[in-house]
């Protein structure tokens, strides 16, 4: 961008709406389920039909509570909810069941880490309980818009933050963040691209060193976190050109077209006296005691940070390796389930994420469908570490083998395979000096500084042993007599 560009400051607030994996809807029991055929999961409670009543759901509630300990929020012990009115073809009753003034968690924070190491807190304004709405299709028949509720009713948290982020950059470092804490907890499947997990995002600009807040508006319809992103940008850029020209920004809903990059008004910015809330008449107040809150509070999962922390300060790994092993939770509970069976750390580490990872990319697994059992990989560990075998023969022979079978053990193939190093001294002693004396040139050159021909001695040694001899036993000795 221009200099004109970098003379402004972006300010940007994220709204993040996550569908809870509960097995029924917020408010009736009609299955909460992706992918069922077109309303097949609605009910007379969900359609809003006269003489009706709704039931909060139970653990909407609880999953509630989680996120507010995972992120350091204030539970609020009598939960009230409130309807918010408004008219649209998938909102069957005309309202949503929602909070307004009361939310059941306020505060709270989430941490992200810059590219360049340092760490940025982002502010949690609130987070509220809803139902999802149902979905309107515009590309199903060229004439007609078709609804289906099969989502109408499905538990929602919307978690607002502070507009504390600075840049598009940030806001997907947040968005990163707060889609793996909700895997870990297993609330929400993160799942952007079905919809389970949508972000709304509040953006303005102002002069830096402004301290006053400029004119926000509210951008939809994003799909990805990088589409957050360029949501962000094009945005601010459309901000401020208008600005530059000596025009205003209008407070409204607009819209993001991800294949030409733009943004585009949807509809004037609704205030809250638009939507006429009001408690909701249907529902009692839901009071949670100070014991379930503790209960739930024992039930947590280690989460991404803590295990970050305990990988770099107790474990000795480095910042890459932690961030690495933390940013999948199954990836985090398998290398969890291998430090059962092994100390070392980074060895487990190295291997997990090395060729464990490659084998399954290839194979196009899951780590969750991992053919490959803790003790296994506790087994190649030890194997290399005992000098036995090679670390690329242990991964290029015995890894393939063991996928074959859980019980299988990679001494065993190790063995059946003839594989095991010879780490004999005087075996490899005599193979060394022979194949010195057949190059002499090439001894020569080493001494006077060509290094690299330790590369060719080795070959040649490997090649001589039928690669049984050890690598690290075999450098050490030509290097000795090199030297000598």
């Amino acid at each position: 961008m221009s200099d004109i560009y970098s003379e402004y400051e972006t300010v940007v607030g994220l709204e993040v709406h996550m569908q809870l994996n509960t097995h029924s809807k917020a408010y009736a029991s009609d299955k909460n389920e992706f992918g069922a055929l077109p309303n097949t999961l609605v009910s007379p409670i969900t359609l809003g039909h006269p003489g009706t009543l709704p039931k909060v759901n139970k653990e909407s509630i609880r999953f509630a509570i989680q996120l507010a300990h995972a992120t350091g929020m204030t539970i609020h012990q009598e939960v009230y909810f409130a309807r918010k009115n408004y008219f649209y073809a998938d909102l069957p009753k005309g309202y949503q069941i929602t909070q307004d003034k009361t939310p059941i968690c306020t505060g709270g924070s989430i941490t992200i880490q810059m590219e360049d190491g340092s760490e940025k807190v982002i502010g949690i304004t609130r987070a509220h309980l809803e139902e999802d709405a149902g979905k309107s299709m515009h590309d199903q028949d060229p004439f007609d818009t078709l609804v289906d509720l099969n989502r109408a009713g499905v538990p929602l948290i919307e978690v607002v933050s502070e507009p504390d982020m600075r840049s598009s950059k940030e806001a997907g470092l947040y968005l990163t963040e707060i889609r793996k804490l909700v895997r870990y907890l297993q609330i929400c499947d993160g799942n952007m691209e079905e919809g389970s997990l949508r972000c709304d995002a509040n953006i303005s600009v102002r002069k830096k060193g402004s301290t006053v807040f400029g004119t926000r508006c509210e951008v939809k319809n994003m799909n990805s976190i990088r589409n957050v992103q360029r949501a962000i940008e094009a945005e601010v850029k459309r901000q401020i050109d208008i600005l530059e020209a000596g025009g205003k920004i209008d407070q409204e809903t607009r819209s993001f077209d991800p294949v030409n990059g733009t943004t585009s008004t949807l509809r004037s910015k609704e205030d809250a006296q638009d939507y006429r809330y009001f408690p909701e008449p249907d529902l009692p107040p839901v009071v949670i005691s100070n014991e379930q809150i503790e209960q739930i509070k024992t039930e947590m999962p280690a989460l991404p940070r803590a295990l970050y922390e305990t990988y770099t300060k107790s474990y000795g790994l480095s910042e890459y390796d932690a961030m690495a092993l933390t940013a999948e939770r199954e990836i985090a509970l398998t290398y969890e389930e291998i430090l059962k069976h092994t100390k070392n750390y980074k060895a487990a580490c190295n291997w997990l994420m090395g060729p464990v990872k490659a084998y399954l990319n290839e194979n196009a697994l899951e780590v969750t469908e991992s053919p490959f059992s803790p003790e296994q990989i506790v087994g190649l560990i030890q194997i290399v570490e005992s000098g036995k075998i090679s670390q690329s023969t242990a991964a290029e022979k015995i890894l393939p083998e063991l996928a074959k079978s859980k019980s299988a053990k990679a001494e065993n193939i190790a063995q059946e395979q003839n594989l095991i190093q010879d780490a004999d001294e005087d075996t490899i002693l005599t193979l060394a000096k022979e194949i010195l004396a057949s190059w002499p040139d090439k001894v020569q050159a080493y001494k006077n500084g060509n290094k690299g021909m330790l590369g060719l001695f080795m070959g040649e040694l490997m090649k001589k042993s039928g690669g049984k001899a050890n690598p690290k036993s075999a450098s050490a000795l030509i290097q000795k007599l090199l030297e000598s």
